[in-house]
């Protein structure tokens, strides 16, 4: 069960729902602690006047910045003064159209779950009703001593609460934009093959299918070394650097999405007729990336590779059935039965 992070209520209107605040999220990032060199002794940081070199304690250190040239400092006492207290209520003062909400405002988000059973039907007759109005409320309220702007929606059959940035905090984009050209520096016929690009390449969201491969490939480097094995180097394709005409490569792109590739190179192979799985052994899959890897799996109906790491993605896809299928001229016996697909990859597709 997550640790409720806090405790309330939320209210609309005359309603108001006792709640409890969750984290719908976690880090997967892999943290290290430092170490000296042919060492096991940790490195701590300590706090070190930089003009004297004394180390000091805690309560030596006090926070402050400079206003116009004169060093302010505040005592945690004074901050605690013009905090803002802590709110027992979400109150919600609007709704509005979910749409409207830009993304980039959103921060973080949380689960928002009715305290207890006496509290489940006004909890869910407000999620049902924000989600056939297609609602979100907008309130704020103080969180560890800081105001947040905040967006209440339905999912499911839970309420989401997001964190979201005040305007103010959100900075202007025209800031980044000085070499963005504008509509008159492509034509009609660049605007389509993009637009047939983009369509070709649309599907369903399935985010099952999209995992943090460079933590899985970081915890394989730390198994390996742990086990004192090797550990081979892995060279991603790149991308080739000679300038492309716009038009003929959202063709030839096109062409080898419809094809079922999905790398511009691949899209290449296939405008020129290679097909991108007839490239013999001497190509190791190691030599893909790791996108390629996953359309691979894919192509292959590999089960359960939204779980693999990249070692077990090159492993599974090497040892599948269907490349051997796939390398196999019709109406030629081999003799051999095809190789059975490994264990621990059971289990329904992602």
């Amino acid at each position: 069960m997550p640790h409720k992070i806090w405790a309330g209520s939320l209210k609309f209107g005359l309603v108001t729902i006792p709640v409890g605040l969750y984290s719908a999220t976690e880090d997967h990032g892999i943290r290290f602690n430092q170490y000296e060199r042919g060492t096991s002794d940790r490195v701590r940081y300590r706090r070190i006047n930089e003009r004297t070199g004394k180390e000091l304690e805690g309560d030596e250190v006090v926070r402050g910045r400079e206003i116009d040239g004169v060093l302010v400092t505040v005592e945690q006492h004074e901050l605690d003064d013009v905090a803002p207290e802590r709110s027992g209520t979400i109150e919600i003062d609007e709704f509005v159209d979910l749409s409207e909400i830009d993304p980039v405002h959103f921060q973080k988000s949380y689960w928002l779950a009715p305290a207890d059973r006496r509290n489940a039907r006004a909890y869910a007759l407000l999620r049902r009703a924000m989600s056939e109005t297609g609602r979100a409320g907008i309130a704020t309220f103080v969180f560890r001593g800081r105001e947040y702007l905040t967006a209440v929606r339905p999912e499911d059959d839970v309420l989401v609460l997001h964190t979201l940035f005040f305007l103010e905090e959100i900075r202007d984009p025209a800031n980044v934009l000085e070499h963005t050209p504008g509509d008159e520096h492509y034509d009609a016929r660049e605007l389509r093959l993009a637009g047939d690009l983009i369509r070709s390449m649309s599907t369903s969201w399935r985010p099952a299918e999209h995992y943090d491969t460079h933590t899985a490939r970081i915890e394989q480097l730390l198994e390996d070394k742990a086990a004192g094995r090797a550990r081979r180097a892995v060279t991603e394709l790149t991308e080739p650097s000679e300038p492309l005409d716009l038009a003929d490569a959202l063709r030839r792109s096109t062409a080898g999405a419809r094809a079922g590739t999905g790398s511009p190179a691949e899209a290449a192979q296939a405008s020129r007729g290679n097909p991108p799985g007839d490239r013999g052994e001497a190509e190791s899959v190691s030599t893909l990336s790791r996108d390629e890897l996953r359309r691979r799996a894919r192509e292959l109906d590999i089960r359960g590779r939204s779980k693999l790491n990249r070692a077990q993605l090159e492993r599974a896809i090497t040892e599948s059935p269907g490349v051997h299928r796939s390398r196999q001229p019709e109406n030629e016996p081999t003799g051999k039965k095809p190789r059975k697909r490994p264990r621990g990859q059971g289990g329904g597709s992602p």
